[in-house]
């Protein structure tokens, strides 16, 4: 290349812009985190043990319908499709449990103790950002619970032996937990992040987990039973606001719940063979058209994912300055 002149020019090099998949790679703390992870025995005893431990589930399903039926299992076609859904969601309720169990232990100490340990100083001493430095911390525990994951796919494709499980039902169940996944580890990098020792955010990410999953359909019932004798004088103006208002707070607190999502979602398939609307009906007038809840659970908990890992990178950068 000449300039007007005709004299040579040297042409500068155009570097092209990292893909996503190559800044992960290139991530110092995600692979620090995974390398000192897979290498120790713990990570395989842990994975080993969960397949054995999902196994036996689903061997005590199987054994408890043969052990219940009369023929064979195999004789009656309602009876597979039974215990096909029966595999499919047993599974499918240990994996979220696991993630509830798991992610806070991987996430909750992922920051406060690289302070314990007195190398948060010469962490931040380096080059390394506090964005890079909160996903890296991010990814490499999302990445050992995903493996965790894919590694009960092939218990869940046993109920396609038996019947009675759709793809769309697959699809939904492993959405909604890798959502769960990504929200329960940014619940413990969000605590982890401006707190200086680890057991302080590990009792808040794991009561968080258990008030999302087990408090709010405790919650649910309570409310249901407290408002039970509402409906003894139907068709009047207060009970159908009444009504209304507890339908609307009912859907917004499982759309909030992963296993009420599911078990909603399940429900909507199952009388209305569709995964995204349902028609509800009132029992003192009124039909409503409602989404299914598997798509504000996605939605809100991607976007509250994010808002908790902005705050965590504004924590860890206020930290530094």
């Amino acid at each position: 290349m000449t300039d007007i002149t005709g004299t040579p020019v040297l042409e500068e090099k155009r570097t092209a812009k990292p893909s996503l998949w190559q800044r992960i790679a290139q991530n110092p703390v995600v692979l620090k985190e995974l390398r000192g992870r897979m290498r120790g025995g713990r990570a395989f005893i842990l994975l080993t043990i969960y397949l054995i431990l999902a196994s036996a589930v689903v061997a005590l399903v199987f054994l408890g319908f043969y052990a219940s039926s009369t023929n064979n299992v195999y004789s009656s076609a309602n009876v597979r499709q039974a215990l096909g859904k029966t595999v499919f969601f047993s599974v499918a309720g240990m994996e979220l449990l696991m993630i509830c169990f798991i992610a806070p232990a991987l996430t909750a100490g992922a920051i406060s103790s690289e302070r314990e340990r007195q190398t948060y100083d010469l962490l931040r001493t380096t080059l390394l950002s506090a964005r890079s430095l909160v996903f890296g911390k991010l990814i490499s525990s999302l990445s050992f619970l995903w493996l965790l994951l894919f590694a009960a796919v092939p218990l869940l494709s046993l109920a396609y032996l038996f019947g009675g499980i759709a793809i769309e039902e697959v699809f939904i169940a492993l959405l909604i937990l890798f959502v769960s996944s990504i929200f329960f580890s940014a619940v413990g990098i969000f605590y982890s992040s401006f707190m200086r020792r680890t057991l302080a955010p590990t009792v808040l990410a794991y009561a968080t987990a258990i008030i999302i999953v087990f408090g709010i359909p405790i919650l649910i019932l309570m409310t249901l039973g407290l408002f039970s004798n509402a409906f003894a004088y139907p068709n009047t103006p207060y009970n159908r606001v009444l009504e209304l208002v507890m339908f609307a707070g009912g859907w917004l607190l499982i759309t909030v719940n992963p296993l009420g999502t599911g078990l909603v979602t399940e429900l909507v398939l199952m009388n209305n063979q569709s995964i995204f609307y349902t028609n509800i009906s009132l029992p003192n007038g009124g039909n409503f058209l409602v989404i299914s809840p598997w798509m504000p659970f996605t939605v809100f908990y991607l976007v509250f994912s994010v808002i908790l890992v902005v705050l965590s990178v504004h924590f860890v950068r206020r930290v530094e300055q």
